[in-house]
């Protein structure tokens, strides 16, 4: 088992931007569950930086080692070890959460998964609840750059299940679960920010 720390350099690149956009997003909130921890990088650089909330991650088992290294190190009191979940085959934890944070997994997920990831975030999220979803997005079928045509080729060359997601499709999968939309903010690197909130 490896001991040194998982690495992302996208994290380093994009975790900036993302602050910047979050900050004031969960300025009111207490606790954060975040989908898809990765790496662990961004569990501990937005813990460290808004002490105010519970920064809970959360992702498959297998990558728990490598999340439980960057947060033992940082050693960080408000982010907690990390929860087991994958969005359609665990049991989602029952606990108190204002926003759902995600970055970069719904073009790796099926879109089942994508399915059960919104609707399990409608049932957990307190009321004005945010879900917040960072990443490359398509609107009316069309990609909005040929960097990430590119990706999306990739992607479902690797998974054909997998693949960068139409906003509309999004928001409408949001919109029935009772989320309702309420920022899209443009990012470096032809990314996105999309926020719902539960009413």
């Amino acid at each position: 088992m490896m001991n040194s720390k998982p690495y992302s350099e996208s994290c380093d690149q994009n975790r900036n931007p993302i602050f910047k956009v979050i900050e004031p997003l969960f300025c009111d909130k207490k606790s954060v569950l975040e989908i898809g921890s990765g790496t662990g990088q961004h569990a501990v650089y937005f813990a460290k930086k808004m002490p105010h909330l519970i920064w809970h991650c959360s992702d498959q088992i297998e990558y728990h080692h490598g999340i439980n290294l960057w947060l033992n190190e940082a050693s960080l009191k408000n982010a907690p070890p990390p929860i087991p979940l994958n969005v359609s085959e665990d049991s989602w934890p029952k606990m108190d959460v204002d926003a759902i944070f995600s970055a970069n997994t719904v073009h790796i997920m099926s879109w089942r998964n994508v399915i059960d990831f919104i609707e399990n975030a409608y049932k957990l999220l307190n009321k004005n609840g945010l879900l917040v979803l960072y990443g490359p997005f398509n609107y009316n079928n069309t990609y909005t750059s040929e960097s990430n045509a590119r990706f999306d080729h990739w992607l479902k060359d690797r998974d054909p299940k997998s693949g960068i997601r139409d906003f509309e499709a999004l928001d409408n999968l949001a919109k029935n679960s009772g989320l309702q939309h309420i920022s899209d903010t443009q990012m470096p690197a032809n990314n996105r920010i999309l926020c719902w909130q539960k009413k």
